[in-house]
């Protein structure tokens, strides 16, 4: 169909060649789009092991400010005993 002189595009059909193209780039989609959630679940993972982790080390930094405020009171007693 041509009006005034202007021909039909092709781009606003679609052809029987691009309809496998379009099912391949489906598929593509959704097997990207599974890899993403896929990855999401594994940074939800990681980031969970991360918050425990770091639990862990304030944990042991408070006992280790602890153990060295005890190493330092026996060392000004064992000064004052000398």
């Amino acid at each position: 169909m041509a009006l005034n002189g202007f021909e039909e595009s092709t781009a606003w059909a679609i052809s029987n060649a691009d309809s496998g193209n379009i099912v391949k780039d489906a598929i593509r989609k959704e097997q990207v789009l599974k890899d993403i959630a896929a990855a999401q679940g594994d940074l939800r993972a990681l980031l969970t092991r991360v918050h425990s982790v770091q639990a862990d080390v304030d944990k042991l930094t408070s006992e280790n400010a602890t153990l060295q405020m005890y190493i330092d009171n026996l060392t000004r007693q064992m000064a004052k005993r000398k």
